[in-house]
């Protein structure tokens, strides 16, 4: 009695790939697969580097490392590279090249390289800017901030070298909390 009515679905497959939006316009470009993000193991999830958890300009935070850096910083990079190449070359044969390339004012772009591998190896953000620029302009509060990421919020012992750290992780010996006095009377 009544007529059929057109089968539109049907004839939208055959004219237009996919299902035909609510809108009633068909969309003609082609899907879009897209792949779930690649999270390697040990990165956060949330997807953006980390914080430094100091600033760039606060050398002051430890005072023993800011003066040792200041006299002589092949000492506090030769500490910061045997941590973050985890043993080799050595903090002594690492600390000697940069005091070598320090002589021709190239000291700087071996520590850049130094900068960018710990940022890598910690997911730590580039801030304030390019590890080139930074090591470029301010190296000493660079190896500063360096060394205080890796001895206060990574937990490195600075002056025991990569294996001794390595050897207490094993162990699981940790130093004990400071403790307050209790109340006197």
């Amino acid at each position: 009695m009544y007529p059929t009515a057109p089968d539109y679905d049907k004839h939208a497959a055959e004219h237009y790939p996919g299902a035909v939006p609510v809108s009633g316009t068909p969309n003609t470009a082609p899907p879009q697969l897209y792949a779930p993000p690649y999270i390697p193991y040990g990165r956060p999830v949330h997807g953006g580097a980390v914080k430094w958890s100091t600033g760039l300009c606060h050398c002051c935070d430890d005072p023993a490392n800011c003066f040792t850096t200041c006299c002589c910083p092949c000492i506090t990079f030769g500490q910061i590279a045997e941590i973050v190449n985890e043993g080799f070359p050595s903090c002594v044969l690492s600390g000697a090249i940069y005091a070598i390339l320090g002589l021709t004012g190239f000291a700087c772009l071996y520590s850049c390289c130094n900068r960018s591998k710990m940022r890598g190896k910690y997911d730590l953000e580039e801030a304030p800017c390019a590890d080139c620029i930074v090591h470029f302009c301010c190296p000493a509060c660079a190896l500063c901030q360096e060394y205080r990421e890796l001895k206060h919020n990574r937990g490195f012992d600075m002056g025991i070298g990569w294996e001794a750290n390595e050897d207490r992780r094993r162990r699981g010996v940790t130093i004990a909390p400071t403790v307050a006095p209790g109340m006197t009377r």
